[in-house]
């Protein structure tokens, strides 16, 4: 997601030594940062957040977005988005068969609001909300790891994460409680949540799924590991592949080395230009990567080192639709 505001300065994350032989490796393969380090990309989920980052215009040509967070926007245009396809997902679905994102396909990222996909553009991330693209490769956004602000009280108090003074753990970016993974009971009943969410997914016909906020355990004041989090997603996995839906990871360059355990199948990364990442998900997960940018400094180091593998798009920090004054979509 991105991060609103202020760069969050931490250690590695403590899963870099997991990976530290890919990386070190990896033809092209720049430091893998650990996510705290970095600000955050606006992921919006488009149902669940309410009330966007005050974050102003585009992000200017420079150094990474410094609004880089999980910005699930609200703002939708009503009928923009053409009815999901007919019978075929279905049935794919029905079957459990899962199909993966293309390689190097022309790409939208959409959460911010669903509007009809520019030409060129073969694979599209949507809201969970928000109904697919006929005819493109759809995945669909979840925020699967915090809480949404308006609906903390929809969870029991015992699954949100608290700290030794029983005072709830938020991300303050997004004034978003954190979900409390350290248990195996626990993570079971926090999957079995995310996994009604992920039926959804299917029933409408995406393709995938992006859980969101895989990182959280990088801002809950060490309470949190990346076992936790490796472990949690494990499950929703095995519920994504059995529902016929490939599941991606999103950012967190240090877990790829746990993209097995995890049971993940591609990578959603953003801002992996601008970090110098992007070689570490192409290699993890076999050039089947969705890159987001949010600078033009981004998009062009992004281009230059993997623009013939990856599927690559500029947008603006809130992933606003068009007609919007912060709307900005580049390819090139």
């Amino acid at each position: 997601m991105p991060a609103k505001g202020v760069s969050r300065v931490g250690g590695l994350g403590t899963a870099v030594g997991a990976c530290l032989a890919l990386v070190l490796g990896a033809t092209g393969c720049g430091p893998v940062h650990d996510s705290s380090d970095r600000a955050r990309t606006p992921a919006p989920s488009a149902s669940d957040r309410h009330g966007t980052p005050d974050s102003g215009s585009a992000a200017e040509d420079g150094a990474p977005s410094s609004a880089v967070g999980s910005a699930t926007a609200t703002a939708r245009k009503a009928g923009a988005t053409p009815s999901a396809p007919p019978s075929t997902s279905g049935a794919r679905k029905a079957s459990g068969k899962v199909r993966l994102p293309p390689r190097h396909a022309g790409f939208d990222y959409q959460i911010g609001g669903p509007y009809t996909p520019p030409a060129g553009v073969g694979i599209v991330s949507r809201d969970r909300s928000a109904s697919p693209a006929p005819g493109l490769y759809n995945i669909c956004y979840v925020n699967a790891f915090q809480t949404q602000p308006g609906e903390t009280s929809s969870w029991p108090s015992d699954l949100l994460l608290r700290d030794g003074d029983g005072e709830t753990v938020v991300d303050e970016d997004w004034d978003e409680p954190l979900l409390d993974i350290r248990t195996p009971a626990k993570r079971q009943r926090i999957a079995a949540r995310v996994n009604k969410w992920i039926d959804g997914c299917a029933d409408k016909g995406y393709d995938a799924v992006e859980p969101d906020n895989y990182d959280s355990y990088t801002r809950s004041s060490d309470l949190l590991s990346a076992d936790d989090a490796v472990s949690f997603i494990a499950l929703l996995s095995r519920h994504a592949h059995a529902r016929g839906l490939a599941i991606g990871q999103k950012n967190t360059a240090e877990l790829t080395g746990q993209r097995k355990r995890a049971g993940l199948d591609f990578a959603v990364a953003e801002e992996c230009g601008a970090w110098d990442e992007c070689g570490t998900y192409a290699d993890a997960f076999d050039d089947r990567v969705v890159v987001i940018e949010y600078t033009d400094a981004g998009l062009r180091k992004a281009l230059k080192g993997y623009g013939d593998r990856l599927s690559i798009v500029r947008r603006d920090v809130m992933v606003s639709t068009p007609g919007s004054g912060d709307y900005v979509r580049k390819v090139g």
